[in-house]
Formats: C-alpha cells, structure tokens, sequence
C-alpha cells in the first residue's frame, strides 16, 4: 500500500515541482506562460508565496506528485480575505483523487488563516482542443466553486485563442467586525 502525504514545498521542492509544471508550460494551454521559467526563477516564486502563503505538495510513496499555493487576490490590503488558489499534478497522479485531497488540506490551511474567499482562474476553451480541455472547470466545481466570470479570447498560445473563466467558493462568515488575516 502506497503512503500518501501533504506537507509543506521548500525551495528545495522546485526542481521537481518545476518539472511538474514545465510539462503544462511546453504541452498546454493550462498555463499561459510560454518558456519555462529557469530553476533559480521557480524557487524565489516559491519563497515569494511562503512569506505569506501556503504552498503545498503532494507525495506518493516519496516522491512528488502534485502542488498547490495561495497568493494574493488583487493585492490591496481590502483584499486579504480573499486569495487565488493554483494546483497542478503530474500526469501520472490525474483522476486518482490526490488534487482533491492537496486543495482540500490547502483551503483548511486557507480557512485556519482566516482566508474566507477562495477564487481560480481557469484557461477555458470555447472548443476542447489537444492542448486545452474543460477539466480543470470541472475539479473546481466538482469541489464548490461557481463560475463568476468570463474573459473571452485573452489569451493567445499554439496559435489558437482561448478564455480564461474565475471561479470563486466562499470558505467563512464575512462580519462587520472582521479579524485580520494570519499571514
């Protein structure tokens, strides 16, 4: 039997991590990024994100099969309930339910800081092409977040036009008397 474990990525982390994602980078349109960012480029991305964020990785018997971070919504001060989520998997750790469980232990994580919006942006398809399909619209909301918006042909790659949707799931009470967020 496989032992599965979230812990917290290091800088450590990116050399794998950024494999993960160079994947998406060069065979996809998930992410809009063209060139792989270099290793030492990756691993201040994720000291960046830990000063005040969770960022988060997923092991299989070892070995890293997936990460998940948090960082600002909007950056402004009135926005620090709110944050954007990001994950991605290698492809051998697709449909095997380890995606549910790192977002998952990323919006406790998220909640437990006193985070109470939670919101994606997706690369969306008008048409499903070898490069982009509706998968991750489909995790999301199969996880509780709503669509609530759509840009329409913003982003250009592979020589095709895509739309980028958000999604958004409301994690806690919003009250008049707000504590702050502990970052």
């Amino acid at each position: 039997m496989s032992t599965i474990v979230t812990r917290d990525a290091a800088p450590e982390d990116a050399e794998r991590i950024l494999e993960i994602y160079g994947y998406y980078v060069k065979n996809t349109a998930i992410t809009f990024e063209y060139e792989v960012p270099t290793l030492s480029e990756f691993q201040k991305r994720i000291e960046n994100t830990l000063k005040r964020y969770p960022y988060l990785v997923i092991e299989q018997d070892g070995i890293i099969q997936g990460y998940a971070y948090a960082g600002p919504f909007i950056g402004r001060a009135a926005c620090d309930w709110s944050c954007e989520m990001t994950i991605y998997l290698c492809q051998a750790a697709l449909k095997r339910g380890l995606g549910r469980k790192l977002y998952e232990t990323l919006e406790d994580r998220l909640r437990n800081m006193g985070i109470l919006n939670l919101y994606a942006s997706i690369a969306y398809p008008e048409t499903e092409d070898e490069y982009l399909n509706r998968n991750s619209a489909g995790f999301h909301a199969h996880l509780g977040f709503t669509k609530v918006g759509e840009f329409h042909k913003c982003g250009y790659k592979f020589g095709r036009w895509y739309h980028l949707i958000w999604v958004e799931k409301i994690i806690g009470i919003h009250k008049p008397d707000q504590a702050p967020v502990k970052f």
